[in-house]
């Protein structure tokens, strides 16, 4: 079970069919290759999810680019939202047309079965319908909740919230390795604390209803303790310092964005002028909160 709250740093996909092979461009990482045949697309360590959407569309050739408004390894699901920008942007292609559930599901199975990427389906979930949610999954079933938030607690909750990019970037899919191996070793720690999490996020969304800015903090606050129990490197040194710095500035809870292990924190906080001098100075990137309301759009 998660509570998601979607933010407009999006993440954007264009295709070109035709021309000669294939050439894949990502703007944010600023790498690109050229390459001549299918076999081409085969793994190897380099855009290798842009390879994954086009081997799984058998669109043949075209150039595909991408870029990213959140930094590589934020924890923000910037993966998950472009995993569903390239499944919209080939389906378009193709004059394939699929509701926003279906789209999720797609761009789940392009990182996770495709490109063999591990990792949950929250995030593509998120990308794909935008707004605020409770999502529940059981076995591959995946079940939706939006949550109704009056306008002006979202925007109160908008303007106390401070997304801090720590500079190191994470790989989830290592940190949830290590989280399912423990679980299925039976690991009490482990499953006590996923346990945790959940229970977590049947109260959070209860806050996110009732408008209680201090609940959500304590819950925030809560969930990272928990992640920590999941991993002992979840938490990094760069980590441990921006969350000392702004406890001084003054906040109501925080917690890693995503798994943690690197990329971003978030902080709900008391004075956010204050809080944000204290994050800058801290030398920490501060990303822009603004909601979004809408999921996947095609043009």
């Amino acid at each position: 079970m998660v509570v998601n709250a979607a933010i407009d740093l999006r993440a954007e996909a264009e295709v070109r069919t035709g021309g000669e092979g294939f050439l894949l461009q990502s703007d944010d990482l600023k790498d690109s290759l050229h390459l001549r045949g299918p076999e081409a697309l085969a793994p190897d360590g380099r855009l290798d999810l842009l390879k994954a959407a086009l081997r799984r569309s058998g669109l043949g050739a075209a150039e595909l680019r991408t870029r990213c408004a959140a930094p590589a390894g934020s924890g923000l699901g910037s993966s998950g939202a472009l995993d569903v920008a390239l499944a919209a942007v080939l389906d378009a292609a193709r004059d394939i047309r699929r509701s926003p559930l279906e789209l999720a599901e797609e761009a789940f199975a392009l990182e996770s079965v495709e490109a063999g990427f591990p990792g949950g389906r929250q995030d593509q979930y998120a990308a794909a319908l935008g707004g605020f949610h409770r999502f529940e999954f059981d076995h591959g079933r995946v079940t939706v909740h939006p949550l109704p938030i009056d306008p002006g607690f979202a925007g109160e909750l908008a303007g106390r919230i401070v997304v801090c990019y720590t500079g190191v970037s994470r790989i989830s899919s290592r940190a949830i390795e290590r989280v399912v191996d423990a679980y299925r070793r039976g690991d009490s720690q482990v499953v006590g604390a996923l346990r945790g999490l959940a229970d977590v996020a049947v109260r959070m969304a209860d806050a996110f209803v009732t408008q209680d800015l201090e609940r959500i903090g304590r819950l925030l606050s809560e969930n990272w303790i928990l992640q920590q129990r999941l991993d002992p490197d979840m938490r990094t040194a760069e980590m441990a310092a921006l969350e000392s710095t702004m406890a001084e500035a003054g906040v109501l809870g925080c917690k890693a964005a995503g798994a943690g292990a690197g990329g971003c924190m978030f902080f709900l906080v008391k004075e956010p002028a204050i809080a944000l001098s204290a994050a800058h100075e801290a030398g920490a990137r501060v990303l822009p909160v603004a909601w979004s309301a809408e999921g996947v759009k095609v043009w």
